[in-house]
């Protein structure tokens, strides 16, 4: 059994310093940015330099209070880029995966990206701050099911990064309030035994789903970018034998989302032939 095994199963997490490219870091993190840019201004009528971080987010900030609705369905839009679903299925990933001893590795949620910020919260609600959780009981796939964390921006604990508590991941599906997106465990839980993570760009966190772990608090004026990737083992025998559940269920708005949208000139428009050039 590899080194790199035996510590996952011990201590159900692995801190990898320096194991992504930051080059591939910054297409994904970029990406996400250029796509709120282009909302950013139509909303604010700004056009914002993507990085320059402080007026970066500050615009964010104000997109967030001028129009949620386009904020929300921005930040759904994210999730579907281009670079960060090519990431996901990355050989590396897929060897990393495969050396913890995930035989058969499978997408068991659609790839996520996360940001993070007291100041894109609505109403008091803490989803920018999650509450101590177990990730396998929103997916409930295989028993080995796995979660890859990385921040696109340098990230401790000022930020906000991941809390964990080592070798949590064998005291089994712990009781928790199934409101809300993570269920928050309700059994009780020591402070002391939460290890805060510290990240540079390039680090990367993998651990089990069982892996009990909060967000930490990020008292800063920054948004904590990150991506979260979940897969299951398709080999694993109670995945199997439960005939490969899915509890993530995707489906389309059952009503058109925008009312009398397209019209037929709009579609003329878009399917005109170009002009010749002479």
């Amino acid at each position: 059994m590899s080194t790199l095994k035996e510590q996952f199963r011990r201590e159900g997490f692995l801190l990898l310093r320096n194991f992504l490219d930051k080059s591939v870091v910054e297409n994904i993190y970029r990406e996400a940015r250029e796509i709120f840019a282009i909302q950013i201004k139509r909303v604010t009528g700004r056009t914002v330099d993507i990085n320059n971080r402080d007026e970066f987010e500050n615009a964010m900030f104000e997109f967030f209070e001028k129009d949620f609705i386009a904020f929300r369905n921005t930040g759904i839009t994210v999730q579907h880029s281009l670079s960060l679903h090519r990431f996901a299925t990355d050989e590396k990933i897929v060897n990393l995966l495969k050396e913890i001893g995930i035989e058969l590795p499978v997408i068991g949620a659609r790839p996520a990206m996360q940001f993070n910020s007291r100041f894109l919260s609505k109403d008091g609600s803490k989803h920018w701050k999650l509450d101590a959780h177990q990730d396998w009981r929103t997916g409930q796939g295989s028993l080995d099911s796995t979660v890859i964390w990385f921040p696109m921006v340098n990230a401790g604990a000022d930020l906000g990064a991941l809390q964990v508590i080592p070798q949590s991941h064998k005291s089994g599906l712990l009781a928790a309030s199934t409101s809300g997106y993570q269920g928050g465990i309700t059994a009780s839980l020591k402070d002391e035994d939460f290890v805060q993570t510290e990240f540079e760009v390039g680090d990367l966190l993998i651990f089990s789903a069982f892996l009990v772990h909060q967000s930490g608090n990020n008292i800063t004026r920054n948004i904590r970018w990150s991506v979260q990737l979940r897969y299951n083992n398709l080999s694993e025998p109670t995945f199997i034998e439960r005939g490969y559940p899915m509890a993530y269920i995707y489906k389309p708005e059952a009503e058109l989302v925008t009312p009398n949208f397209p019209t037929v000139e709009q579609l003329e428009t878009v399917f005109a032939a170009p002009t010749p050039i002479v």
